[in-house]
């Protein structure tokens, strides 16, 4: 099982960060709440960091865990470990990895298409947010 640390990273207008997956990945088109797997030996905060890193190359701080979420697809069983973060310098922001960067406020999460994982994480938002 893979364990995956997920951000959910807010901006001063409380709205949320996704990406859409590239192509030639699992799941590519669908969109996403930025993070990756954990490497052997690291914390969910060491690995939300790093991922956010490489991903969109800023520094996050990393707040608050939200949930866990355990999913099982035909490429791997992953275990989501989510937490609240916020960009040190959004001014920075770009895409390393995701076809596109857009910003949303929680009502809007369901205008875009999701792997089945981070459904669970909206459902959350929606409530919690």
């Amino acid at each position: 099982m893979k364990i995956v640390g997920t951000a959910i990273i807010v901006n001063d207008r409380q709205e949320i960060l996704i990406g859409q997956r590239p192509e030639g990945k699992d799941l590519a088109g669908l969109w996403e709440f930025p993070g990756g797997k954990c490497e052997k030996g690291e914390t969910i905060e060491e690995c939300i960091k790093r991922e956010i890193k490489e991903e969109l190359d800023v520094d996050v701080e990393v707040h608050e865990f939200l949930l866990e979420v355990k999913k099982e697809y035909q490429h791997g069983s992953f275990v989501l470990n989510v937490h609240k973060a916020k960009i040190k310098d959004v001014k920075n922001l770009k895409s390393n990895v995701h076809q596109k960067l857009v910003w949303v406020k929680v009502s809007e999460l369901r205008n875009y298409e999701y792997p089945e994982a981070d459904i669970d994480i909206i459902e959350y938002l929606e409530r919690n947010f």
